[in-house]
C-alpha cells in the first residue's frame, strides 16, 4: 500500500474520494485521443490550482473517474464545482468550436458521484478506475 495515514492536530485519518461525472447529454466528446488528453490536462490543472491531489484519473469518451484527496476543509460539492467549472473553462478556451455543441457553456452534466474510499478499499478502487478502458471496451480514434 502506498497511502499513509495523515496526522492532524487531534486526529489521524485518510481523505480519499472516488469522483465520477459525465459530459452533458453524455456526448462522447473525448472519443478522440487528443481530446481525451486535453480534458485530462484541464482536470489536472484545475486540481493542481485547488490543491486537490489526484491519485488516479481515467478519461473515457463520455465520463471521468478519479481517485483524489481533498484539501482539509473542502467539501465534495466544492471540489466538484472547482474541478468541473475550471476544467470546462480551459476546455472551451482550447476548443472554441465546442461552444457550437454547448452554447450555454455547460460542458459537464449536473451532479456526479462522490464516494469516500476507506483504507481497505483504496487498492480496490484504484484497480477499478484503472480497468475502466477495458470495462467499457474503449478504442480512441
Amino acid at each position: 500500500m502506498n497511502h499513509i495515514l495523515k496526522k492532524y492536530s487531534h486526529k489521524i485519518g485518510l481523505n480519499y474520494w472516488h469522483f465520477e461525472w459525465c459530459t452533458k447529454y453524455r456526448y462522447k466528446m473525448m472519443k478522440k485521443f487528443g481530446n481525451c488528453n486535453l480534458v485530462k490536462a484541464a482536470i489536472l490543472k484545475s486540481a493542481n490550482e485547488n490543491n486537490i491531489k489526484v491519485h488516479e484519473i481515467e478519461v473515457l469518451p463520455e465520463h471521468i473517474h478519479m481517485l483524489i484527496t481533498l484539501p482539509r476543509g473542502m467539501s465534495d460539492a466544492d471540489a466538484f464545482q472547482k474541478l468541473k467549472g475550471r476544467s470546462a473553462n480551459l476546455i472551451f478556451k482550447n476548443k472554441p468550436n465546442y461552444r457550437l455543441r454547448y452554447p450555454k457553456g455547460n460542458f459537464w452534466a449536473r451532479g456526479g458521484c462522490a464516494i469516500t474510499v476507506g483504507y481497505n478499499d483504496y487498492n480496490t478502487t484504484k484497480g477499478y478506475i484503472n480497468r475502466q478502458l477495458d470495462h467499457h471496451a474503449v478504442e480512441f480514434v
